[in-house]
This record gives C-alpha cells, sequence and structure tokens, in this order.
C-alpha cells in the first residue's frame, strides 16, 4: 500500500511502500526515523532520501561506484551483525552528497555510507583507509578547472 509524502521540495507525492526505509538508530545529524527513496528514473545519478517526518528534509544520495569505481566499505563483523547485513548482493549502498553551485563543488561522504537491507537503513562508519568525507564526485572537471 502506498504511503503519503507531503514534501515542501516536491508537494504530495503517493510513495510505493517498497522505497519506504526505516533507519532504527536514526542517519548522522539528522531527525526522524523513516524515510522513502524517490528517483525520477531508474537510472539517475543522484535520487532524494526524503523523510516522512520532516517535509522540509531531503538529502541527495548516490550509489558512490556510479563515480569511484574502487570503493570498498569495509565493516568489523560485529558492526555487520548488529546492522544485520550478512549478505552485500542484499544490500544497497549509498553515500549522501553535498551539492554546489558548480558540478567541481560536489562531494560525496564515503567514510559514513548508508546501508539498506529488507526495508531497513543503516548509516555506517567505513572502516577503509581511503574512504574521505568529502571526496569530489567530478574530480575531472575540477582538475580541468584548476
Amino acid at each position: 500500500m502506498p504511503v503519503t509524502l507531503h514534501s515542501t521540495r516536491f508537494g504530495r507525492l503517493e510513495v510505493p511502500a517498497d522505497a519506504v526505509v526505516e533507519f532504527p538508530s536514526g542517519l548522522i545529524g539528522l531527525g526522524g526515523t523513516k524515510f522513502a527513496l524517490l528517483a525520477r528514473s531508474e537510472d539517475s545519478a543522484f535520487i532524494w532520501l526524503h523523510s516522512l517526518d520532516d517535509p522540509e528534509l531531503a538529502v541527495p544520495v548516490t550509489n558512490p561506484w556510479r563515480f569511484f569505481g574502487d570503493f570498498e566499505v569495509e565493516l568489523s563483523d560485529e558492526e555487520a551483525a548488529r546492522i544485520g547485513v550478512s549478505d552485500a548482493e542484499q544490500t544497497s549502498v549509498y553515500v549522501t552528497v553535498r551539492a554546489a553551485e558548480q558540478l567541481e563543488d560536489f562531494h560525496a561522504n564515503l567514510r559514513a555510507p548508508i546501508l539498506i537491507a529488507h526495508g531497513k537503513g543503516h548509516q555506517v562508519i567505513n572502516q577503509a583507509g581511503d574512504a574521505p568525507m568529502r571526496a569530489p564526485l567530478f574530480a575531472a572537471l575540477a582538475t580541468e578547472a584548476a
């Protein structure tokens, strides 16, 4: 059964129930525990993680492998067990995006990815040593601009 989302950004939307994600521990720095994933199409590079609790809260996210082919998420066995992630193939991974006026100033947070499995989401601290909090999404553009 669809869920009605009232958004100051997008208006009133009917969201499929399978697009709703519960974050039992919330998200770092944000309020609420229920969010919906909103995309214009299946192949959208960026989607919105929109709060169902706060009509003004929507965060852009992306699949990190679209921009960082060698991206890895490393978790301790204890952390994986705590959040219930046992099969990487059944887990979707997103990273939050910091948008800006210029494309070369867009950044992704690879240090705190969001893992979603079975309708539950968890923002975790990535143990991979090369996972910065502010990774340039369009690094080639930034290099050309310099």
